[in-house]
């Protein structure tokens, strides 16, 4: 059977259950019951009915039709994976295209029966949806998981073990993250605390796992009260040395599978804090209804995006080494090239992640490695496989979006470089995005603005020539943990809010763009760090903050065209590529490297 025939029948499967379950719509969201980006294989339940492999996005299907909302990053990969099949694209954000709850409350009937997992759906979200469709006499049911009957050797959850993030590369210990947690509980008069998400979990403990494929991260839960703090995590996955590290902090251990019967157990009389953004409703639907619900941001997450000077010097350290990795395999990469071989966008992730491998503290990628040449580089998220990849050929330009986890830091960097002879829109394109970035990355800031506010001042280069692109400008990046993370993003599309004010501290990626479908793609991202400005010229007006870029590559000056470029800009470029020399060269041993590090860093 193909894999068209296989989602085909899939769809029809869970269709025929509807039918006999009297329910009109399921939605099936990309998410876990700790509501991550990344999931585990055994929650890509989207992916498994749909076909669509896309790390976001919403399946959405009715008696007779299914339907995939996706953004603008996927639409011309979502297209190509759903060809063939009987799920259709709905383009979320496109004119005229209504969201999956405009659209049930258009085609469903009053009284129609709308399915949801709550252990996948936020306990704000679900509040929208059920308000939003009980609007039109439509209700949103809780359903327990029905899927293992419909999945054939669905996989089970993983079990690996769990492991210590050295103290050497901490700046506080759990005891302390706990108290500084448990000073929030107290200011606000709240009884227990929930957490589910899994990278405030592995901040919040010192402990890092690898449940969920390129993130260090492991599945647990945790609740904590003014006396107790109490881990919800598989046994087998603790090592002697964990177990007795958690004894030592006075964390109890209790199964995974008894959370929800615990929260259960919560005495009626008490406050519980918990994330309204970050928490499912199945964690809701637990508690007693007679406990007062105190919905507040995890006081976690704030902490751990707000990186130490300590934790800054680590991932300064991490950066180097990233930088180091990467110089290597340019130069291989540009001397195969030069001599005629054969190469295609799966040699460049797999020659980058043999590179990056041979770094001392190197855990594993931070994601797939996106290399696209020419159309596939207009694809955001697109990625190349053994079935469907390109060769690298003729003319034109290759899109590189990498990374990798570190002990010290965690590491996101994307280039372009020319292949043959670029043509004069490919440098033109590249040089608008270049003069993007280094807007956003020279602005300065009254500190604690919210981040969504700056993204115009990256896109104005862009705007003023009737250019833009549809992601964000930038996300939160992790320490050793996810490459994705909040509370803060660099995008217009965000709602401000109070958790989205720039601290310092944070680390922010700066990622504009400009893609051409079918054609070619341009993206320039570097990580920065938010800092207070030095040595102030005014005092009356408040504090500033401003950008420290963290990332320590070269930007390929052969696609630049310097008479776009400013004074200043130039400046910049010069002073950002004197700055990755000093640093990257003392530890390149490897002279045809060195020579290749001079070269691309060279002034313009």
């Amino acid at each position: 059977m193909s894999k068209n025939s296989e989602i085909n029948a899939r769809i029809a499967a869970l269709q025929k259950q509807m039918i006999k379950d009297k329910i009109d719509a399921w939605i099936i969201l990309s998410a876990d019951p700790h509501l991550s980006e990344y999931l585990p294989d055994h929650w890509k339940l989207r992916e498994w009915f749909s076909g669509f492999t896309g790390s976001a996005g919403t399946l959405v299907v009715l008696q007779k039709s299914a339907y995939i909302w996706a953004d603008s990053r996927y639409w011309v990969q979502a297209a190509k994976e759903l060809q063939g099949t009987t799920v259709e694209l709905m383009k979320l954000g496109a004119p005229n295209t209504p969201s999956y709850i405009q659209y049930l409350q258009s085609q469903l009937k009053p009284g129609a029966e709308v399915a949801i997992l709550p252990d996948t759906m936020s306990v704000e979200n679900f509040v929208e949806s059920y308000e939003a469709l009980d609007d039109f006499e439509i209700t949103l049911t809780t359903q327990h998981d029905p899927f293992d009957q419909l999945i054939k050797n669905r996989a089970p959850l993983p079990a690996e073990k769990l492991y210590l993030h050295e103290a050497q590369f901490l700046s506080e210990s759990l005891s302390e993250k706990v108290r500084r947690i448990r000073q929030v509980m107290k200011d606000e008069a709240a009884d227990v605390h929930i957490i589910s998400t899994l990278d405030d979990i592995a901040w919040l403990t010192n402990l890092r796992g690898q449940d969920v494929t390129y993130n260090p991260v492991f599945l647990a839960f945790i609740m904590i009260t003014p006396s107790s703090v109490t881990l919800f995590i598989d046994e087998e996955k603790l090592t002697p040395e964990v177990k007795k590290y958690l004894t030592e902090h006075k964390v109890t251990v209790f199964p995974y599978d008894a959370f929800y019967d615990e929260l259960g157990n919560i005495p009626a009389d008490k406050i519980v804090m918990l994330d309204e953004k970050r928490t499912t409703y199945a964690a809701l639907e637990a508690i007693d209804e007679e406990c007062e619900i105190l919905y507040l941001p995890n006081p976690s997450t704030l902490f751990k995006a707000q990186k130490s000077d300590n934790d800054l010097s680590h991932i300064q350290e991490a950066m180097i080494e990233d930088g180091v990795a990467m110089a290597h395999f340019y130069t291989q990469f540009e001397e195969k090239l030069a001599k005629g071989e054969r190469l295609t966008e799966l040699d460049v992730a797999d020659g980058l992640a043999a590179e990056r491998a041979k770094r001392p503290l190197f855990i594993d990628l931070s994601f797939d490695t996106i290399a696209g040449f020419n159309p596939n580089g207009a694809l955001p998220h697109y990625r190349a496989t053994e079935e469907d990849h390109a060769v690298i050929e003729g003319d034109g330009l290759l899109l590189i979006d990498s990374g990798a986890q570190y002990k010290n830091g965690t590491t996101d960097i994307t280039r372009v470089i020319p292949i043959g002879n670029p043509s004069i829109e490919q440098k033109r394109d590249f040089t608008f995005v270049l003069k993007s970035l280094i807007a956003m990355s020279s602005t300065i800031y009254p500190e604690n603005i919210a981040m969504p506010l700056l993204d115009a001042i990256a896109r104005k280069p862009l705007w003023q020539h009737q250019l833009d692109y549809g992601h964000g400008t930038g996300h939160g990046v992790g320490y050793f943990l996810n490459v994705h993370e909040g509370p803060q993003v660099l995008s217009y599309h965000a709602t401000p809010n109070p958790q989205m004010r720039v601290k310092k501290g944070m680390v922010t990626s700066i990622e504009p763009g400009i893609y051409r479908e079918g054609k070619w793609g341009v993206r320039i991202e570097n990580l920065v760090t938010s800092q207070p400005v030095k040595n102030p010229k005014e005092r009356d007006f408040g504090n500033f903050m401003l950008f420290e870029t963290l990332t320590l590559f070269p930007i390929d000056t052969r696609l630049m065209e310097p008479t776009l470029l400013t004074t200043e800009e130039i400046e910049w470029v010069n002073q950002y590529h004197k700055t990755v020399y000093e640093k990257l060269s003392p530890r390149i041993e490897d002279a045809a490297v060195l020579e290749w590090l001079k070269a691309r860093t060279a002034a313009i």
